[in-house]
């Protein structure tokens, strides 16, 4: 998928009701001062977002087309191209970190906290935002091939149960004042069916291409005709530094 299609996608995604909730939800989580990185900032949302409400925050990915997309969206933001194990930013230099849809791609998540911790500043806040790629509920008559969709796409993931270890993660990396919450989004729409795509997509190889294409001709009957359903489940974990 190209940088432009996936850019679009996160778009109409990021554009729902729900989502716009969720991000405003890890907003408040944030420090309202000093300096804020928003790691894996994508085409730069939630960076033109946090500034829109007077927080100096910066936008880092490890994606340089998403970056060039980002500073073309917003001349003059600071956005650059940094990897979350080797932060651009003095000890104790940010007042915030926050991380939407990084951390199942991190390989070693342990490592990029403890680099977070090195760069937030004494009583600095880290947000974490994301899915755990098993915790994805889709209805279908052929639940045996859902779950093998599933468990195939499991297998292409760094770190594809980070999301329900977030909180363990940030204890065992020395934060505090742990805080987990669970948002549930629920579509029944196309929307989600380029996510329903890659999970078949993933199967290829392990299911025969007849049950593949069979499954992906469902759930496009069921965006078509108002019966595709698919429960995701987000945690926002939320820390201090001590």
């Amino acid at each position: 998928m190209s940088t432009e299609n996936l850019i679009e996608i996160l778009d109409r995604f990021d554009s729902l009701p729900g989502s716009v909730r969720l991000r405003e939800r890890s907003y408040q989580l944030l420090p309202a001062g000093g300096l804020v990185a928003d790691i894996g900032c994508g085409a730069g949302r939630a960076v033109g977002e946090l500034r829109e409400r007077g927080v100096t925050a910066i936008g880092l990915d490890v994606d340089g087309e998403m970056v060039a997309a980002a500073r073309e969206r917003l001349p003059g933001v600071d956005f650059r191209l940094a990897d979350a194990g080797a932060l651009p930013f003095a000890d104790g230099e940010l007042a915030g970190y926050r991380a939407e849809r990084v951390f199942h791609a991190i390989a070693d998540p342990a490592a990029a906290l403890a680099e977070a911790r090195r760069a937030l500043a004494p009583g600095g806040r880290i947000v974490l935002l994301g899915q755990d790629w098993e915790a994805i509920l889709i209805d279908s008559d052929d639940m045996a091939t859902t779950r093998a969709a599933v468990q195939a796409r499991l297998r292409t993931v760094p770190q594809p149960h980070a999301a329900r270890q977030y909180r363990n993660l940030l204890l065992d990396s020395g934060f505090r004042d742990v805080t987990v919450e669970v948002h549930t989004g629920f579509f029944t729409d196309g929307i989600v069916l380029p996510m329903l795509l890659g999970l078949a997509g993933a199967a290829r190889g392990v299911l025969t291409d007849a049950r593949v294409e069979s499954w992906i001709a469902e759930q496009r009957r069921r965006a078509e005709t108002d019966r595709l359903s698919c429960a995701i489940p987000m945690f926002l974990a939320a820390a201090t530094n001590p």
